[in-house]
């Protein structure tokens, strides 16, 4: 991966050519989906069990959700390029007939 929203034009290890494939916002939604799906069982359970200061719960679930964001989303984001490599899917762009 090259950053959080381009593929890279090529794998360094094989070479393969990957600037064909496009990953759009699927893994962003995926990361939103599950992020805020974990966040707010957090929430729910440290209010339940601890019932800390609003400072406090704002502090943890901003930080957790931030910090999973970062954490899942070239995940995600490798997740649907592998995924379009082998359905050899080539991006959304012209497709070549081959028959």
């Amino acid at each position: 991966m090259q950053g959080y929203l381009k593929v890279q034009e090529s794998c360094p290890s094989c070479g393969e050519e990957l600037h064909h494939q496009r990953a759009d916002d699927g893994p962003a939604y995926l990361t939103i989906l599950l992020v805020g799906k974990l966040v707010m069982a957090v929430y729910l359970s440290v209010f339940l069990a601890f019932q800390p200061a609003p400072w406090v719960m704002i502090t943890l679930c901003w930080s957790l959700a931030l910090g999973l964001s970062l954490w899942l989303l070239p995940r995600f984001k490798g997740a649907f390029v592998a995924l379009q490599w082998a359905q050899r899917m080539h991006g959304f762009g012209e497709r070549e007939h081959t028959e």
